[in-house]
């Protein structure tokens, strides 16, 4: 099997285990027979379980970065942004969720850059958002922009737990619910 490929499948089982049974309680043997490695080469390719869990996160993050950045890239207004986006949060999450149990249950995870990659993502949407906000109004102080964008991150993550609850609600009603509390006091902001 190509490194590039074994490399992607010890990770798409370490996720599993991760989110299955926690950093903690996972452990290299499991994965490396889950895998059908042995455990030096899980080694080999990360280094740790500390390496292997950044490994995960690390992963989650730059897809979903990359399906906010493509959601948007067509649209043309503030609130066409948003909708745009928070819908690629909430496909990626439905469709991503062992990736999203792990990142989730940071409040279990100690290892401190482990935490720092889970923030890491936090802040990527954060300045994604403060962008496009600061771009349709430039008269917008940063520290403003950025607020707004930690309300709507904070939000949205909070609906996403809620969502495991309610099955029933799907990313497009997701984003509705998001859109209609926080998308009036950005519009506010723009036009007022």
């Amino acid at each position: 099997m190509p490194k590039a490929q074994r490399k992607a499948q010890m990770l798409d089982i370490a996720e599993q285990v991760f989110a299955e049974r926690g950093y903690l309680a996972a452990s290299m043997d499991e994965i490396a027979e889950r895998v059908g490695v042995s455990k030096p080469m899980l080694y080999e390719y990360f280094g740790s379980k500390e390496g292997l869990l950044i490994g995960c996160i690390h992963r989650a993050r730059t897809e979903l970065l990359d399906r906010t950045q493509q959601a948007i890239s067509g649209a043309s207004t503030p609130e066409e942004i948003l909708r745009l986006g928070l819908l690629a949060f909430f496909e990626f999450i439905g469709e991503h969720k062992q990736a999203w149990a792990l990142l989730r249950q940071e409040a279990a995870v100690t290892v401190p850059s482990a935490v720092e990659e889970i923030e890491g993502i936090r802040r990527q949407q954060t300045d994604l958002i403060a962008a496009v906000i600061g771009s349709f109004d430039t008269d917008i102080d940063v520290i403003e922009a950025e607020a707004f964008a930690e309300i709507v991150v904070g939000s949205t993550e909070r609906l996403a737990l809620w969502c495991e609850r309610r099955p029933e609600v799907g990313p497009a009603l997701a984003t509705t619910y998001v859109m209609e509390v926080v998308w009036r006091g950005v519009a506010n902001r723009l036009t007022g």
